[in-house]
């Protein structure tokens, strides 16, 4: 019988990120963005079954019976909390387990610019944390929730799928709610939150039109909302949140937009040039009266050059944050080639 526990835990002593199980196939590591083979025999079907059994509650464990696929978070004793994700594929079952730090995260610990600590100042509108799968955006939003609790008396409700962090209240009331257990859907949850009084509003992902246009109207409504996108950079943000709606309703998005948006954060993690870890490369955008009428006026391409001119107001480009990771020596030049589309040639 396969060793559940063990393989977990020696993928946590490790550092791994995430946990690989799947059938036919070597356990893995990922480790500082690489996949690592265990040098073990191949899972069984039955094998992986059995941790999908051991990591799912029954009625979830059903749900993948059925559907082929579920998420879910757990808490294994020993082990830490996990964001699990078990789906079914041509050879088999198949197990993916994402690693969450024990420690509810803060802005300081995740090495952004102090400018992006401004976002603790909004108490209305909309913050956008993108960035693609696995580039910290949970683990960012849970930060910025967690500076709120620590600093302010507010009544913060997360939508969440699934719950990652667990965040335990100080100064606010916390309020998680996990897609499928706690409520059917995002929609459903933003439309309920709505009704509860709520001062911020955590969106764990804008997925649909219908979520994105509840969120919108929660920030003009005096919310702050928080969410997040599978974007690079802040206009294909805008660009992507408005291609969702159809033509003759994307100029009214454009003009909601452009008075509700406040900020948007994009990461993405690199690996560092020590070889022990990954950090996260970011682009900071604020909008001002400027970036306002770019976005209304539909001249999102603009906004690049707008936020290259903002240094003064705390924004940077993805581009020159990987610069001076650069020459920070936080990453090597072979790292930093791989995110600019022509070779890089700076002098440092």
């Amino acid at each position: 019988m396969l060793d559940l526990i063990n393989l977990i835990k020696n993928g946590v002593e490790a550092h791994a990120s995430d946990i690989h199980l799947s059938s036919h196939n070597r356990p893995a590591y990922r480790i500082n963005g690489k996949i690592t083979f265990l040098g073990t025999s191949p899972l069984t079907p039955d094998d992986v079954l059995y941790a999908i059994k051991k990591c799912l509650s029954d009625e979830k464990y059903d749900g993948f019976i059925k559907t082929g696929d579920m998420d879910s978070a757990v808490d294994i004793p020993g082990c830490g909390r996990f964001r699990i994700n078990a789906y079914r594929q041509y050879s088999g079952p198949s197990l993916a387990m994402r690693v969450i730090n024990a420690k509810t995260p803060d802005l300081d610990s995740l090495g952004f610019p102090d400018s992006v600590r401004r976002v603790l100042n909004f108490t209305d509108g909309l913050v956008l944390v993108t960035g693609p799968t696995g580039s910290g955006k949970s683990t960012t939003l849970a930060a910025i929730i967690n500076e709120f609790n620590k600093s302010a008396s507010y009544h913060v409700i997360t939508c969440e799928d699934p719950i990652e962090y667990i965040i335990p209240p100080d100064k606010c009331i916390i309020d998680q709610r996990e897609m499928g257990s706690d409520s059917a859907s995002y929609a459903r949850a933003l439309k309920s939150a709505l009704r509860e009084d709520p001062d911020i509003i955590l969106v764990g992902e804008m997925r649909d039109l219908e979520s994105i246009s509840i969120a919108i109207t929660a920030a003009e409504t005096g919310h702050l909302v928080l969410s997040t996108l599978h974007t690079i950079g802040a206009a294909k943000t805008i660009d992507r949140l408005i291609d969702v709606f159809p033509p003759q309703q994307q100029q009214q998005i454009r003009t909601q937009l452009s008075m509700v948006l406040k900020s948007v954060i994009s990461q993405r993690l690199l690996p560092t040039a020590d070889g022990r870890g990954r950090a996260a490369a970011v682009e900071v955008m604020f909008v001002n009266n400027a970036i306002s009428n770019l976005i209304r006026e539909g001249k999102t391409a603009n906004i690049t050059q707008m936020i290259q001119n903002g240094g003064n107001l705390g924004m940077v480009t993805i581009e020159r944050y990987i610069s001076s990771m650069l020459e920070n020596g936080i990453i090597t030049r072979d790292v930093a080639s791989r995110f600019f589309e022509n070779s890089i040639t700076m002098d440092f």
